[in-house]
């Protein structure tokens, strides 16, 4: 099947999922959404469960492609993390499934697939992908800071307290980011916070 195909399966998932609980999505109806037949459908997924994890798995790769567009936005390292941290929370108020994967919690109106791995007979290398162990929310903290790290590295000097001290600035900005999308900030915002705990840390 081709690639658009497959995008065009998930979109029509993720649009039945902003209007109707998880539970309540049919199979025949996504894939009618999509204009493909359900034998399609089943082809590329292998089941209900196979197309819940590809769509986790699509809006957890399009968080993290958003985060490298934001770490590249600035010249200076502080501004590059402050962005980082709007995407996340940004993100996580728009998109249910990122804020579900970022926070470890997942509503009952979401699918709640497993978050390691599955065992997969899946012909589609996009599905055994997608089989594969999904991230956590550790897990999302220690790719965002290391993309950050390595993004950042080149403009600090490269003796080991310095990088130590590049990580856990980043991983700081996560955090923070975190924070403010399980209890969102007042005026100022995600930005202001940031910016005030990067302030006291070397960057």
């Amino acid at each position: 099947m081709m690639p658009a195909a497959r995008e065009s399966l998930l979109d029509a998932a993720y649009t039945a999922l902003a209007r109707r609980p998880w539970s309540t999505v049919r199979m025949v109806d996504v894939a009618a959404a999509a204009g493909v037949s359900r034998q399609t459908l089943y082809n590329e997924f292998g089941s209900k469960e196979g197309l819940a994890r590809a769509l986790v798995r699509r809006e957890a790769d399009g968080y993290l492609a958003g985060v490298e567009r934001a770490l590249a936005t600035h010249s200076d390292a502080r501004e590059r993390l402050t962005a980082t941290a709007e995407w996340t929370a940004a993100t996580a108020k728009d998109n249910a499934l990122v804020r579900a994967m970022l926070t470890g919690c997942w509503s009952e109106r979401l699918p709640s697939p497993t978050l390691s791995a599955v065992p997969s007979s899946s012909a589609v290398p996009a599905q055994r992908r997608a089989d594969g162990p999904l991230p956590s929310p550790g897990d999302f903290v220690a790719l965002v800071r290391d993309r950050a790290v390595a993004v950042l590295s080149g403009s600090v000097a490269h003796n080991k307290q310095d990088l130590a001290d590049l990580a856990r600035s980043c991983e700081l900005t996560v955090r923070i980011a975190l924070s403010c999308v399980a209890a969102p900030p007042g005026e100022g915002g995600v930005a202001d916070l940031v910016r005030s705990a990067l302030h006291r840390q070397p960057v």
